[in-house]
């Protein structure tokens, strides 16, 4: 494991590589609060439905401590796709699910979360596209589509202060895939809008996308985020410390953004992100013969030398059979890292030397982006 960052900057940059999914068993059902005061300030999902939150308070000695974890959910790049995703859950509260689960980093149960448990916790509806970064003023009246991920992103934190976290001790923030790398792209943003007083940490969970070109050579994911930054407008409201320096559309790759940020950061990531391996390592357009087609869905079917190829680029937070590393479960060595117990930073050995390491194996029409 290494650390990035600049040393005048004050970074706490930590890479975790490790197989995670945030949430899992042992949870609890949280109803859906509908942010109907965003509307007016546009604020709105793809479809202009209101943006939504689950939240979870806290009690005890948590009642002044805020997680806020933003849902994942890939990214729409163009109308076509964006119109795809409208009348689904992820453009439409609409569509959304009244109640979800809360486990794993958002589980009440100390023996779950025990660093955790006690805070007030809120899961943020994906339902814009472009990772909360998006503000287009004009909709076109043929498609109604309306791309403000960046507004919902200051409409639920100003309504999140509003219900007590302008008084908040510590805060967190994270998310999952496309919402880890909200927590990224947004950490610094979400510090300065807390009180100075707030301890304020940022943990994303999959959400470190690579810049990495497919097996056939093509910039394929590259040219993907190009197309998300212009059609949701999102330059502007990326950080300044990268868009300086790079071009808008690589800004969506955290490797030109974390080395900048200033708040303390914490990234967990799988050396093996599915994800990654099926829509950037080798995407269809760039695997005509299949070749990569049993190695996607699942990675003991994987050859030595695409496992070689791979190692260059919530079930599990306090299970009995978490990963770890090094001895430490997940849930520990985050919970280290946020109350300054101790750090980590270690990269796993090449799978599958690891045995607490779990791989799914996946349907094949889970192969699309």
């Amino acid at each position: 494991m290494h650390r990035m960052g600049n040393k005048g900057s004050g970074v706490s940059l930590y890479f975790l590589i490790w197989t995670l999914v945030t949430l899992g068993a042992n949870g609890f059902n949280v109803g859906i609060t509908y942010l109907q005061s965003a509307v007016a300030k546009g604020a709105v999902c793809l479809d202009g439905s209101p943006p939504a939150y689950h939240m979870s308070p806290g009690f005890g000695a948590g009642v002044n401590n805020w997680l806020v974890f933003f849902e994942g959910g890939s990214w729409c790049n163009n109308v076509t796709s964006c119109l795809a995703r409208k009348n689904t859950r992820l453009g439409s509260s609409k569509q959304m699910t009244k109640e979800v689960s809360f486990s794993g980093i958002l589980s009440n149960k100390e023996k779950f979360n025990p660093d955790f448990y006690n805070w007030n916790k809120i899961k943020v509806r994906y339902c814009d596209g472009s990772s909360f970064t998006g503000d287009v003023e004009a909709v076109n009246p043929a498609t109604n589509l309306h791309f403000r991920g960046q507004r919902i992103f200051l409409a639920v934190i100003e309504d999140l202060l509003a219900k007590g976290m302008k008084n908040a001790k510590n805060a967190l923030l994270t998310g999952c895939s496309a919402g880890g790398l909200t927590a990224i792209l947004h950490c610094d943003r979400f510090r300065t809008l807390l009180p100075a007083s707030t301890k304020v940490k940022c943990m994303a969970d999959a959400g470190f996308f690579i810049n990495a070109k497919s097996v056939a050579g093509t910039s394929h994911i590259q040219a993907f985020y190009n197309d998300v930054v212009a059609t949701h407008q999102s330059a502007k409201n990326l950080p300044a410390s990268c868009t300086s320096r790079f071009n808008p559309g690589l800004c969506f790759f955290p490797q030109y953004v974390a080395p900048q940020i200033s708040t303390p950061l914490f990234i967990l990531n799988a050396a093996y992100d599915s994800w990654q391996v099926k829509n950037i390592l080798a995407p269809g357009v760039a695997d005509p013969h299949g070749t990569w087609h049993d190695c996607k869905l699942d990675i003991t079917k994987c050859s030595s030398s695409q496992l070689q190829i791979m190692q260059g680029t919530q079930e599990t937070w306090l299970r009995d059979d978490s990963p770890v590393l090094d001895k430490t479960s997940i849930s520990k060595a985050v919970g280290d890292w946020y109350f300054d117990r101790s750090g980590f930073q270690k990269i796993d050995c090449p799978y599958p030397c690891d045995k607490s390491c779990h791989n799914r194996v996946f349907d094949s029409d889970e192969l699309s982006e």
